[in-house]
């Protein structure tokens, strides 16, 4: 311990609410590891220890103690190593001079991490209690919030384009684009959906702006519980799943449309500027045959193989000329002999909640009409 001397009058702050009301930026001293677990928006990770430093010390404070396990840091992160990661911490400074840090309980990590900045003549303030105080925030945050939350659930038949109807409504919540997932069997983008506990911390914090903005109405897209490999947490879900709906209608034409830009134009171009040109085609076409998959038995083997076989038609050719046009084929096939059935039943068992049902226009006037949404 002698080698380690904390300044116990460095700043610290308590005011969570407002750290995440103002979007004040994070610096995350955690090890890598445990920002990928989950985090918060406007966190940056740049740790104190990275994940084998982290499983060193963790070994040798089970095996020796506290002392011996501080020892041990302080000889795994000195010298250039020990500059880095000021020099990266220093970095976030400049660019946030607003911003603080925290580790995961407000201790040792981020007191060290404050001292040694502090010592160039940089201060930044640390989160008493850390990330595991912001998350306890946040967690009962959420389910105070949700309990007095005004939603106005968007549905609709896979195509319709609820969720870039939503996108130009004044307030909502995208609860796909915070679960980086389109919600169906082929809703899944070119990079990974956020951890579990990123998406809800992400949702909490978008929940508690709005009520904190006078609690007005909100549109949000009908959701199941899961987006996709992520569950809405429950504590939001039961006040949602109660919410008045509002219906948006769309020919079948315009929902093919809808689909083949968002299945095939927009999710190919993630697949390229992700994998680059061929191998963003082989991502991307293979993503949608294990999506069909998915779907297999719901579909039934006849019209599962029926469709795979368009579906490789379509993508033939896409390849080989470049015409999209025949995707059409597999996408009019999909909706006609899976999603509106599926969707048919659901709306059923959500008849009682149905406040309104129109076009885009139409929907837009009702909602600024009843609930100030525009």
């Amino acid at each position: 311990m002698s080698r380690l001397q904390l300044d116990p009058d460095l700043p610290e702050t308590d005011d969570l609410l407002s750290l995440l009301l103002e979007d004040v930026p994070l610096l995350d001293v955690r090890a890598p590891v445990e920002f990928a677990d989950g985090a918060f928006p406007h966190a940056v990770n740049a740790p104190l220890i990275d994940d084998a430093e982290r499983h060193e010390i963790g070994k040798t404070y089970k095996d020796l103690g506290q002392d011996a396990a501080i020892e041990l840091g302080l000889e795994l992160v000195s010298g250039d190593r020990k500059a880095e990661r000021i020099a990266a911490w220093r970095a976030f400074a400049q660019r946030h001079p607003d911003g603080v840090l925290y580790c995961f309980r407000g201790g040792l990590r981020s007191k060290t991490a404050q001292q040694w900045l502090a010592e160039t003549g940089t201060t930044l303030p640390r989160v008493k209690g850390g990330y595991k105080a912001l998350r306890r925030f946040l967690i009962d945050q959420l389910a105070e919030n949700a309990r007095i939350m005004r939603p106005v659930v968007i549905g609709g038949r896979t195509g319709v384009g609820k969720t870039r109807f939503i996108q130009t409504l004044r307030p909502h919540i995208d609860l796909e684009g915070l679960a980086w997932h389109r919600g169906s069997a082929f809703g899944r983008h070119a990079t990974p959906q956020p951890p579990q506990i990123t998406f809800e911390n992400a949702l909490s914090i978008a929940l508690l702006k709005l009520v904190h903005r006078g609690n007005p109405w909100f549109a949000a897209e009908d959701e199941s519980r899961n987006i996709g490999a992520r569950h809405i947490p429950i504590t939001f879900f039961e006040h949602f799943a109660r919410a008045p709906v509002v219906v948006l209608e769309a020919d079948l034409e315009e929902r093919i449309d809808i689909t083949l830009q968002e299945y095939v134009h927009d999710a190919l171009a993630e697949y390229i500027e992700f994998s680059g040109a061929y191998d963003g085609f082989q991502q991307w076409a293979d993503y949608l045959r294990d999506s069909l998959d998915r779907i297999r038995r719901r579909l039934g083997g006849a019209n599962h193989q029926r469709i795979t076989k368009l579906l490789n038609s379509a993508l033939d050719r896409h390849e080989r000329t470049g015409d999209t046009s025949q995707h059409r084929t597999w996408i009019a096939a999909l909706l006609n002999d899976y999603y509106d059935a599926m969707y048919n039943y659901q709306l059923e068992k959500k008849a009682d909640r149905i406040r309104f049902q129109g076009r885009r226009d139409e929907v837009k006037e009702y909602l600024l009409q009843h609930h100030d949404i525009c």
